[in-house]
């Protein structure tokens, strides 16, 4: 029966899990945790491929504890009923270890219906997601485990699992690889720091190969066929989604056209332009806003191009976007003060309008004059001095001219008016 190399090539040793020395490494809290053999209730969370389970498995061994694996995108109530039926029996006379994967596809009902279990000791539960727990997981269950965050794997600690997967289907198949130069560094980077994933890629490049007595080439274009984006993670309904939006608009903010091309083009690989489109016309408004004001209408006017144009085309108007706004001068200033606004507003402040701002259509012409309303084009530089917050607000400041040029000069020139 066919068992995938990445199964066989499984950890059996905390000293074997590549990538996660901040949790297992020497002294790390996990390690001790797992050495003590006083297991709490946990929950591991980070991408597909980082050894959650295989960790799982390696402490239900080290601490002698019967393991149930489930999957809760395809488990129920009652294989849960099935699990706690055993308890108390000579199948689990010291309580079990439950490894639940992707919790968050459990509904309230079905998690609550661990809590009884959990909070007696008789199941250990290590549930696993690779959705942030904080969202995901019912509270009751989040105040009573431990959160233990599992991170991406590194191109480095990849190699080290790559190099090794090859040195065993050596000695499987009698045969020497004969790796082009750069062909494994290339799958351990476009894997997506999914060791699985690797894995897989290895195992495909020997099936595949052509041996030449008894050595097989592993070519670089080979490679790139196997891996193929791979390392795309951008599944809408995913975190890695929003992370990569978020990492494209604080790039962005923080003047970095480099970063912002490169996660910009994370998202159109991974088809995601409207996506893309949408959060661009956000930073032009949030991030850039009166420092450069026609940064509105000019990627607006990208973003209308690029989806008339579609890909791969659409990757010119939006690359001149990013970049143009990574390199404009910045400022939140417009937003802030309209966030100020709404927290008093929403607080109830506000009373009522200044009689001279009420509506003319209301009055005759001849009152609306009697409204004390002064029109400021009347008048020179068209600004008059008059009232127009209500009077329970009158004074409040809200909007602060940002330190750039554009705002400086509009403070310079209504200071002078004002006489300020």
């Amino acid at each position: 029966m066919y068992q995938p190399l990445a199964d066989l090539l499984r950890p059996q040793s905390l000293d074997e899990v590549f990538g996660q020395e901040h949790i297992l490494g020497e002294g790390a809290v996990l390690r001790r945790l797992i050495a003590s053999g006083n297991i709490p209730n946990m929950i591991f969370y980070g991408p597909s491929g980082t050894g959650k389970t295989t960790v799982a498995q390696i402490i239900a061994k080290q601490t002698n504890r019967t393991l149930y694996q489930l999957n809760a995108t395809t488990a129920s109530t009652a294989d849960i009923k099935n699990i706690v039926s055993q308890l108390d029996t000579f199948m689990a006379p010291e309580g079990v270890l439950l490894y639940l994967d992707e919790i968050q596809s459990f509904n309230k009902k079905q998690q609550q219906s661990l809590l009884e279990y959990i909070e007696n000791g008789k199941i250990t539960l290590i549930a696993s997601t690779t959705e942030n727990p904080y969202f995901y997981v019912f509270n009751a269950i989040l105040s009573r485990s431990t959160v233990f965050e599992f991170k991406q794997i590194s191109a480095e600690a990849a190699l080290k699992a790559v190099k090794r997967a090859v040195s065993y289907l050596e000695k499987r198949t009698a045969l020497r690889a004969q790796p082009e130069e750069g062909a494994l560094e290339y799958i351990a980077g476009a894997c997506g720091g999914d060791l699985r994933k690797a894995m897989n890629a290895v195992e495909v490049l020997f099936s595949a190969g052509v041996p030449q007595g008894d050595i097989i080439a592993l070519t670089l274009e080979d490679a790139r066929a196997v891996t193929q984006k791979s390392a795309l993670r951008a599944d809408r309904d995913g975190d890695n989604f929003y992370d990569l939006l978020s990492a494209l608009q604080k790039s962005i903010r923080g003047s970095d056209p480099d970063a912002a091309v490169h996660y910009l083009a994370r998202l159109l690989e991974a088809g995601q332009m409207q996506a893309a489109c949408r959060r661009l016309m956000v930073i032009a408004a949030e991030d850039v806003g009166l420092a450069f004001p026609m940064i509105i209408p000019i990627v607006n006017a990208s973003v209308d191009m690029a989806l008339k144009l579609g890909m791969p085309e659409a990757r010119i108007p939006l690359g001149d976007a990013a970049v143009l706004m990574a390199t404009s001068p910045k400022s939140n200033s417009g937003h802030v003060a309209l966030d100020a606004a709404l927290t008093d507003v929403r607080k109830g402040k506000g009373g009522d309008f200044p009689r001279h701002l009420q509506n003319m259509h209301a009055d005759t012409y001849t009152m609306e004059r009697e409204q004390g309303y002064q029109y400021p084009h009347d008048y020179p530089n068209h600004w008059v001095q008059q009232q127009y917050l209500p009077n329970e607000l009158a004074g409040t400041t809200y909007y602060q001219y940002a330190s750039n040029k554009m705002e400086q000069s509009a403070k310079q020139y209504w200071d002078a008016i004002k006489g300020k």
